[in-house]
């Protein structure tokens, strides 16, 4: 008989044993593909302060002061926490008080009451209650797991939205920037069309030149006016992003306007990011892989529980206090009470519904894995080509710098050309055209570059 209940005991024990966690096994390159001489670094977190732009660090920490994505993603943090703490006190027992005062009337029509007692009774009672479930299957411990790791889980994901909104606001602030730039290029272009518009229309009034020549400058010089709406109009969008990035209110959304200088062609570029040497293994620690891998944490946990719900809860109770007809007497000796209960109770039929609770936390627990399996491809891959795209972006910016300087000299070979009769005005407006288009592009490609650099920064888990 004894054996039996060993048996029995340990048979219940081993469905009680949570299964362990084991991280899924992920084929990790040994370290990244490409290398570089000297890598940005940085090791407080503000990755953007390899920028040296002192506007954008403001802009970065009123973003990070103010974002609504960020206030709600505390919010959750703030929310995990508060359920965590509710879970642990479930290991606890609770302790509980009470006073009553009772005043009753029996009625005598009855004749009920015995001899000596009164018809109209006092009763004051005081007691402390104390009530306690023994976790014996591990019930409560595997969801105070579950719940901690949902705390880490939100921790790391308001890290995710905080690194994200640190590179969303760079990449418009350079966005922004550049189209300043393109259109401070673009009206120098058309200022100077308009000045040798008005000098060829009085060469064109006097009969010099044909009006053929004077109408293709016109055009020129109409075409070219074209190009500012559409930059303005992209700079006045991407100021109104910025602003929500920067939580501001919405009157500044439909108003505000971003002081900033026009970009400088000779700036230079953004250090290079490149994790020199750097395992492959230290990219698990990117907040949202560390989110995925919380959950699949908090489901492994939550299948113990489901699985220890299966079994009876055991359960003590008690309290100790005092009665009396009488105030003052309610905490004499002979007022003393008290009440001490065990209890047992468990499902005997209840139609496979914990059954089925089980493979419902089972499933949640596959479907979590293959979450975690899937973001660790999707980091990779956004490394693979952030890395791809920053090194390409510096290669476009070199060679739009280098056809740039070769245009702005052309331009000059071009207007001797013209001023000693060697070349037509048809000459100069085509290199003209190119320049413009040169410079512009060169600001979209530096624009590129910053961009490539916060998007490394943001693949890498800032």
């Amino acid at each position: 008989m004894n054996k039996l209940i060993l048996a029995c005991a340990a048979l219940l024990a081993g469905c009680a044993i949570q299964p362990d966690y084991k991280r899924p096994d992920v084929e990790l390159p040994a370290a990244w593909k490409d290398s570089a001489q000297n890598p940005a670094k940085d090791k407080d977190g503000s990755w953007w302060r390899v920028y040296s732009d002192p506007e954008l660090e403001k802009l970065v920490a009123e973003a990070l002061a103010r974002n609504a994505n960020l206030q709600i993603a505390a919010a959750r943090v703030d929310e995990a926490r508060a359920l965590l703490v509710q879970t642990d006190a479930a290991l606890y027992p609770t302790v509980d008080g009470r006073f009553e005062r009772n005043r009753t009337l029996s009625s005598a029509a009855t004749g009920l009451l015995p001899p000596g007692i009164p018809r109209e009774r006092n009763a004051y009672i005081a007691t402390l209650g104390v009530s306690y479930e023994i976790d014996l299957w591990g019930k409560l411990r595997a969801s105070s797991q579950a719940a901690r790791a949902d705390l880490l889980a939100s921790e790391a994901a308001r890290e995710t939205v905080r690194i994200t909104l640190a590179a969303d606001v760079a990449k418009v602030w350079f966005s922004l920037r550049s189209l300043d730039a393109q259109v401070a290029s673009t009206r120098r272009a058309v200022g100077l069309l308009e000045d040798g518009l008005r000098l060829q229309k009085k060469r064109f009034e006097g009969g010099v030149i044909s009006e053929f020549d004077y109408r293709q400058l016109e055009a020129e010089a109409a075409g070219t006016r074209a190009q500012l709406p559409p930059l303005e109009r992209d700079r006045e969008v991407q100021e109104a992003v910025l602003a929500v990035l920067l939580g501001r209110s919405a009157k500044s959304i439909m108003e505000e306007s971003f002081a900033r200088a026009a970009e400088d062609p000779s700036m230079a570029l953004a250090p290079a990011v490149v994790p020199e040497g750097l395992p492959s293994e230290l990219l698990l620690r990117r907040p949202d892989l560390v989110e995925a891998e919380q959950r699949l944490i908090a489901a492994n946990a939550r299948i113990a529980a489901a699985r220890a719900a299966m079994f009876p809860s055991i359960a003590l109770t008690g309290y100790a206090g005092s009665e009396a007809q009488a105030l003052s007497s309610l905490f004499t000796g002979p007022a003393g009470i008290w009440q001490l209960a065990f209890g047992v109770a468990g499902i005997i039929f209840d139609a496979g519904r914990r059954e089925a609770q089980v493979d419902a936390a089972r499933a949640r627990e596959q479907q979590l894995l293959a979450a975690y399996q899937g973001a660790i491809q999707n980091a990779f891959r956004e490394v693979r080509s952030a890395l791809a795209t920053q090194s390409r972006a510096r290669e476009s910016y070199d060679i739009e710098s280098a056809r740039a300087a070769a245009l702005a000299a052309t331009l000059r070979l071009a207007l001797l050309r013209y001023r000693n009769g060697q070349a037509s005005q048809l000459e100069v407006l085509d290199v003209e055209r190119n320049l413009l288009a040169a410079v512009n592009s060169r600001h979209e490609a530096l624009r590129a570059q910053r961009a490539a650099v916060a998007d490394l920064y943001k693949a890498l888990g800032g």
